[in-house]
Order: structure tokens, then sequence, then C-alpha cells
């Protein structure tokens, strides 16, 4: 199969490729050029800019397209019109945000998506996110009608992960000393290992599977306390999580989800169906997960290897959490 990428430099998109090369497959890339240029050598690249500069993208012929980078409908629209003759099949990595609503548990892909009162907009907020990537399911389908494929998944995890929204966790852990845990242990967390979610996504376009799939795990129910237990054991550190009742940390100041990364407080309206997705329509197309240990571990790895004062996109400061920790103690 000749695939094309938009995108593939970057977490998700590097792994497509590894998943996608692993298969025997041909792929090309488009992207800009700005991250990672050097990353796959022996692959070919087009360069361009999908706002405006799609250029190199004409008079080729591929069987399959994933785009992997698409936030904005115009954008969307743009590239799925140039490609609808020139590909069978158009993969969108969308998103679990686009529900307008997540507060209530085993949502299904059936559920209501986020609107905009104004749909001309491209400025992308917290509030716009979600919404604005439902247009750009409505306009791949729109420039291609029933040869898309639309995957929502839910937070992508493991390694390359540039956001730390989960990383933060074992590195933290290991090490170790008092970790401050937020709320309670028994509480739900749902997220995807990237290399699981590119694997099935290539077994998704080499089947020409079409319609939209909610795409999170695992596919049993798992806790933060065993998460971050999970985190102890494959760190061998010595921490010790004090977990720290919701409202005391709010009033504390903590920022959920990017500061305290995993973490919406059930005090949050959307807080208990976001992370109770239903994904068995997708469980049932073949989606599988690898052992937590294993994402674990190879996150461990990953991030051994990054520079000690790398910036860190999310998580406590050591600062702040010695300061919520004392003031929750208090």
């Amino acid at each position: 199969m000749k695939l094309l990428l938009l995108g593939g430099t970057v977490f998700l998109g590097r792994h497509l490729v590894d998943a996608a090369q692993a298969r025997g497959h041909e792929v090309t890339l488009f992207t800009r050029g700005q991250h990672n240029p050097a990353l796959f050598p022996d692959l070919e690249k087009l360069r361009g800019d999908r706002d405006g500069d799609l250029a190199a993208l004409q008079g080729r012929r591929w069987d399959a397209v994933i785009d992997t980078c698409g936030y904005v409908p115009r954008v969307v629209r743009a590239s799925a019109e140039l490609l609808a003759d020139a590909v069978d099949h158009y993969t969108f990595i969308s998103t679990i945000s686009v529900f307008a609503n997540t507060s209530t548990p085993g949502l299904d892909e059936t559920g209501a998506v986020g609107k905009l009162a104004d749909e001309t907009i491209e400025e992308i907020t917290g509030e716009s996110y979600g919404p604005l990537k439902a247009l750009c399911e409505q306009a791949a389908e729109h420039a291609m009608p029933g040869r898309v494929l639309n995957i929502r998944p839910g937070l992508i995890v493991g390694p390359h992960d540039p956001t730390d929204r989960f990383t933060y966790w074992p590195h933290r852990i290991t090490q170790g000393g008092d970790v401050l845990a937020p709320g309670k242990p028994e509480r739900l967390v749902q997220f995807i290992d990237g290399r699981d979610l590119a694997e099935w996504t290539i077994r998704m376009v080499e089947a020409k599977q079409t319609g939209t799939y909610n795409a999170t795990g695992p596919d049993y129910p798992l806790t933060m306390g065993q998460l971050l237990e999970e985190c102890k054991t494959q760190s061998g550190s010595d921490a010790r999580f004090l977990w720290v009742d919701e409202q005391r940390l709010l009033d504390a100041g903590a920022q959920p989800w990017m500061e305290v990364p995993l973490w919406i407080p059930e005090s949050d309206p959307d807080a208990r169906g976001f992370n109770e997705i239903n994904c068995q329509k997708a469980f049932a197309a073949g989606l599988t997960f690898r052992p937590l240990a294993e994402t674990v571990r190879d996150t461990l790895a990953w991030d051994a290897t990054r520079p000690a004062d790398v910036e860190r996109k999310a998580g406590i400061k050591p600062e702040r959490e010695a300061q919520y920790l004392q003031t929750c103690r208090d």
C-alpha cells in the first residue's frame, strides 16, 4: 500500500510511520520540515504548508492518506478536496473532545458533538478545540463521502509524547519521596499508548474501514491508584503517595489536567464521563492494548534519554508540589 501521511514526524505520526513500515507499506510524508526534519531519512518527504501551499501533492497518487494534524476545517477541507481524486481512503485523527457533553459515562460514537456559534472562527482554545475537530470530521466526509475513517483518541501517551501529560507521573515517581496524588485512588482514568493507536489505525486503513470510532483505553477499568502503583513498580522507587482531597487542592490553586496531569475534579460536570468513554466499537474492530507495565517502562526509558534541563510542558513544579502538600497538611 502506498500511504501518504499529513504530518508524521511528531509523536503519533512517527508511530504511524513505524507501524506502516513494519507491515511493508510505502510511506510518503508531507510536512513543513519544521519538526525532526532528519527523522526517517529513507522516506520520501514532500515539503509544503497545509494552509495555502499544497502544490507538492498535486499530480500524485496514493492508496490512502492519514491526516494527523488537522485542526481547522477550512484547512482539512482543502487537503481532502485536493486529494479526493488522488487517494481511495482518508483517515482523520480526531479526538474524544468533540463531544458536547461528557457528564454521562458510556458515551459512544452517536453522542452529540460540540458546536460553535460562529463556525468561521479558527482560533484554537480549550473551548473551540473540540467543536473545530468535529467540523474537520465533517469537512473530510463532505469532500470524500463514504471514504473517510474518523478516529477519536483520548489522551495519547507513551514514548515521544511532547505534552508530558502522562510522562509526568512515571518521571515524578522515579524521584521518590512524598508524591502528591489528586483526589481518590479509585477514580477511573483512560488513555492510549500511541503505538497501539498507530498499529490499529494502519490495520483499519488496510481494511478500508470507514465511519467513526472512539479509541481510548484500556479495555478494562483502570484507576489512578493502579496507574501510580504501576509507575512505582516499574521505577523501583520509594515513592509515598499522599492522596489529597480535590477541594483542598482547588482551594490551594492547583490547576487540573496540565499542572496536575490526568486530574479532572469531580466537581467538573464533564469529569465522570470523560474517563468512561465507550470504545466497544473499536474493540470489536480489533483495537488491542499492550500491558500498562510496558507503556510505563518504555516511557521511562525514553524520558531518560531527554536532556536533564528539558522544559516539561505539564506537571507540578517541585516547589508547587511542596506548597500544595504543606497547605493540605495544615
